[in-house]
């Protein structure tokens, strides 16, 4: 069941807490599902069932500083100490062996929401050989110059308080920002989500909403600014089939002009199969909102598709 939580040692001594949904019926593929900030994968249960129904071995797993997972130097709300870029992007790497040893042969899909996108196309873009196919969801990787400052400012936040206490800055320039975007606002997490009891469990949860430190937010903007570059872009095999989603409300992405921005990018790569859905009336949960599990059948169907052609 998915909701049994296995462990995954690493080489520096993290223990990477996932979870597993296994295919039902004849296995097309495997599914690694990356999460986003201050969340857990456990919230990807339903995602995972959908996944599994269509003949996916799925795994999810939570990052450093997120959920169930234990790290040196990475409590909750921080990567690591230092090169924290690395090493969430080589525990991606690692669930993709693990996942691959136990079903040998299958190609991997590899999904990211958010934060987790920003992950998951670094690790596809370092890795290009390892991922048959890649979905990024809700992802803001065009921040311009207003990004270079914040990762300025963060920097001097740091010099100022230390990397690893939680940056007020950051804090006030993104959620509360976002949540005073949505007119009529109940609540500043009302940004995630039309659906007010899918908001509600997000505030009810202990491992959601926490305030993320300096050092995480610092990574969480190299990930952003460096990643989607032409050079790393260009690394990608031109016939990967990759899908965008995006929510034309979703303040944390300029209501989808970044999920826009990225497609555009990714085509100008020269990458052929590039699948961009905009969901005009969600926020930035496409997986929690009205409309959630139209949107995950409907990307099963996709993803079945693109495992033809790997």
């Amino acid at each position: 069941m998915f909701g049994s939580i296995a462990y995954l040692a690493t080489g520096d001594g993290a223990r990477l807490a996932y979870r597993f949904q296994p295919a039902r019926g004849t296995p097309c593929g495997i599914a690694l599902l990356s999460h986003g900030l201050a969340e857990h994968c456990a919230r990807y249960a339903d995602f995972a069932a959908i996944l599994a129904d269509a003949g996916f071995e799925t795994y999810a797993h939570d990052h450093r500083g997120h959920g169930h997972t234990k790290a040196p130097g990475a409590p909750l709300g921080r990567f690591a100490h230092a090169n924290g870029v690395n090493r969430v992007v080589e525990d991606l790497r690692a669930m993709r062996e693990l996942a691959v040893s136990n079903h040998p042969g299958l190609p991997v899909l590899l999904f990211g929401h958010s934060m987790g996108g920003l992950i998951a196309l670094s690790a596809a873009t370092r890795f290009p050989d390892l991922f048959q196919a890649l979905a990024v969801w809700n992802s803001n990787f065009d921040l311009g110059l207003p990004g270079h400052v914040g990762r300025l400012v963060l920097k001097i936040e740091r010099a100022l308080k230390g990397s690893d206490v939680p940056s007020e800055i950051m804090n006030r320039a993104t959620f509360e920002s976002w949540g005073r975007a949505i007119n009529g606002h109940k609540t500043l997490f009302d940004w995630l989500s039309r659906d007010e009891q899918e908001v509600a469990a997000y505030i009810a949860d202990p491992l959601c909403g926490f305030p993320a430190s300096i050092s995480l937010w610092l990574d969480v903007m190299q990930l952003s600014l460096e990643t989607a570059t032409p050079q790393n872009l260009s690394r990608l095999a031109r016939d990967m089939p990759v899908h965008l989603a995006g929510g034309g409300q979703d303040p944390a992405t300029n209501k989808a002009r970044a999920t826009r921005n990225l497609a555009a990018r990714l085509r100008k790569a020269g990458l052929r199969h590039v699948n961009l859905t905009i969901h005009d009336d969600m926020r930035h949960e496409t997986l929690h909102e009205r409309g959630a599990q139209q949107a995950a059948q409907a990307f099963a169907l996709w993803a079945r598709e693109a495992m033809k052609r790997a």
